[in-house]
């Protein structure tokens, strides 16, 4: 059969396929709050068309859940508040929609915890390193036991710093003694959804430090898949910043739930 003659069955198909659609096609008028079948139903509709139904299915319920929470009534939904995160790690079925952020790197002191519950959280654009003073100053003790207990007075649980710049070594070792989770050099892109999804307010410098600028945060831990390190920050205190964490056993399987993703928030 000459080629010619397969591309006209297909344009003749395209077209009665969308005459079939037009007719068939039922106008949905949505009030001021969205329907959350409804948008099941068009979620679903696009995804199966990518991926198995029982995979499709469990997306469904992810990205719809996503969008509705970043929903905000007589706004634009910015879809930059729901984060697209991977990781070549067990199945696809264990895709899920993380209620916080998951953060592409981890702490960088050996001693530093890795899990901690219901912290506060400060998030800073300031530079902790280490800068050659005008005026010689320092902190002076005798002994060791006079050593550990100035590192005790300073001590605080359950606080995260998550800081844009840098943070040297020795503030590293600092933080550590003092029980304090602390993240450098956190992407910019980072930052908004970051004050969002925990509150409080970036800092820019150390001289605005108040009790206003902390978020809240029920759970915050480490996750390392074989040499990456992944920061989840869960149980926010406001939900408006969202990640789809997809997994799968392969590079292809992730490929085509990322596709499935993006189709549908487009």
């Amino acid at each position: 059969m000459h080629p010619r003659v397969l591309v006209d069955g297909f344009e003749i198909a395209k077209s009665a396929t969308l005459q079939f659609i037009e007719k068939f096609k039922t106008s949905v008028v949505m009030g001021s709050e969205p329907d959350k079948e409804i948008l099941k139903m068009v979620a679903r509709t696009t995804v199966r068309t990518k991926l198995h139904e029982a995979l499709a299915d469990q997306l469904t319920d992810i990205v719809v859940n996503a969008v509705l929470c970043i929903c905000i009534p007589v706004e634009a939904i910015d879809l930059l508040m729901v984060d697209i995160m991977h990781m070549r790690h067990k199945f696809d079925a264990d895709t899920r929609l993380v209620e916080g952020l998951v953060l592409d790197h981890g702490s960088r002191h050996p001693d530093m915890k890795r899990r901690a519950e219901n912290c506060y959280i400060l998030t800073a654009n300031v530079s902790l390193e280490f800068e050659k003073s005008e005026v010689n100053s320092g902190f002076f003790y005798s002994n060791a036991e006079q050593r550990e207990a100035m590192v005790r007075s300073g001590n605080v649980n359950n606080f995260v710093v998550i800081n844009q710049k840098g943070i040297d070594p020795p503030s590293l070792d600092l933080l550590a003694r003092a029980g304090i989770i602390a993240l450098r050099r956190a992407k910019r892109r980072n930052m908004e959804r970051l004050v969002l999804a925990y509150g409080g307010e970036v800092v820019n410098s150390v001289d605005d430090l108040t009790p206003d600028c902390l978020g809240w945060a029920g759970l915050v831990y480490e996750h390392f898949l074989g040499e990456e390190k992944y920061t989840f920050v869960e149980n926010v205190n406001n939900p408006h910043s969202f990640t789809i964490l997809i997994k799968g056993p392969n590079d292809h399987t992730i490929a085509q739930i990322k596709d499935a993703v993006l189709i549908y928030s487009n």
